[in-house]
């Protein structure tokens, strides 16, 4: 037992203190790297958009039309069609992730569907976004036009319905949006919800609170800061969303309040126009992109704040 206890109890050897530090400058290390390596991608692209930024300006930002003939270059349209299609894919989405996180976690399903049903959804995460483009193609949009084409005839007197559905447009871009940031906002949400303390939901039940006050009234207020930030974070891998979008939504320099109108996207228009883009193009174009890094890299960081805070608290309590 001696023997044991001076070997558990010794001090580290020199060659241990050595590894140690090593292991801490080496991460130390490679955390300045990544963001030297992030600083010096936004120089880049800053670098090269400089000749756009001189000549175009702020009125970049409102123009309506793209025509590199006539060098006139405006992402006012693409600047809404990503906001507007990141917000209703991410509503969407938030709606049935959090549905099935509250049922993962307040013990409404058995534990065997419980697993089949978190490993589905984490395997939603691994489609490839092409994938979900082409089913967009030929699944949604096909399964969406009678019924767009009934609201546009009974209610195109209200914005949201006022164009019909011919193809590609914000409402099939938005529903697939909705399933690829599922898994991201599921997981979060259900992380945050299992660390509400017990014994909050004890004391509500010893109240003489149902299981739905306990859950509308104690959980879902408790765990409100890190379902936030899971929004926050499905919100900007939404808004940097590439193919699947470009796929559906239809790429038309158009402002439209209707959920069946075609429309574009700061991803969707850099991959379509890039691989033809000239000088001055490529140069608008970089300028769009750094407008993009600059928006989903604001939200991301506002995210991960938010669930940091959300953490700190959860286990102060």
């Amino acid at each position: 037992m001696r023997r044991e206890t001076s070997s558990i109890c010794r001090p580290p050897t020199r060659r241990e203190l050595f590894f140690d530090r090593a292991f801490r400058v080496g991460t130390l290390l490679f955390a300045w790297l990544t963001i030297l390596l992030v600083v010096f991608i936004v120089y880049q692209i800053a670098a090269t958009a400089a000749p756009a930024i001189r000549s175009q300006g702020t009125a970049f930002f409102t123009g309506l039309e793209w025509n590199a003939g006539q060098n006139k270059f405006g992402i006012g349209a693409a600047i809404w069609g990503t906001l507007y299609s990141s917000f209703l894919g991410v509503a969407i989405g938030t709606l049935f992730g959090l549905a099935v996180a509250i049922f993962l976690t307040e013990d409404f399903l058995p534990v065997t569907v419980c697993l089949i049903l978190k490993n589905t959804i984490a395997l939603l995460a691994a489609i490839p976004s092409v994938v979900y483009g082409l089913w967009g193609i030929f699944v949604v949009i096909p399964t969406l036009r009678p019924v767009a084409g009934w609201l546009h005839q009974t209610l195109g007197w209200i914005p949201l319905f006022s164009t019909p559905l011919s193809g590609p447009g914000l409402l099939p871009a938005a529903l697939v949006l909705a399933i690829m940031v599922l898994p991201t906002i599921s997981a979060i949400s259900r992380d945050a919800l299992e660390a509400v303390p017990t014994k909050l939901r004890e004391a509500a039940y010893g109240l003489g609170a149902t299981r739905w006050e306990v859950i509308l009234k104690v959980v879902l207020p408790t765990a409100s800061r890190g379902i936030y930030g899971a929004i926050l974070l499905a919100f900007g891998r939404a808004l940097g969303e590439t193919m699947a979008l470009a796929m559906l939504i239809g790429n038309a320099n158009v402002l439209s309040w209707s959920l069946f109108s075609p429309a574009t996207t700061l991803a969707a228009l850099i991959a379509n126009q890039f691989p033809e883009a000239s000088v001055v193009e490529r140069s608008a174009l970089l300028y769009a992109a750094l407008v993009l890094l600059v928006i989903t890299l604001s939200v991301n960081v506002l995210g991960t704040l938010i669930l940091m805070r959300s953490g700190t608290q959860s286990g102060g309590r």
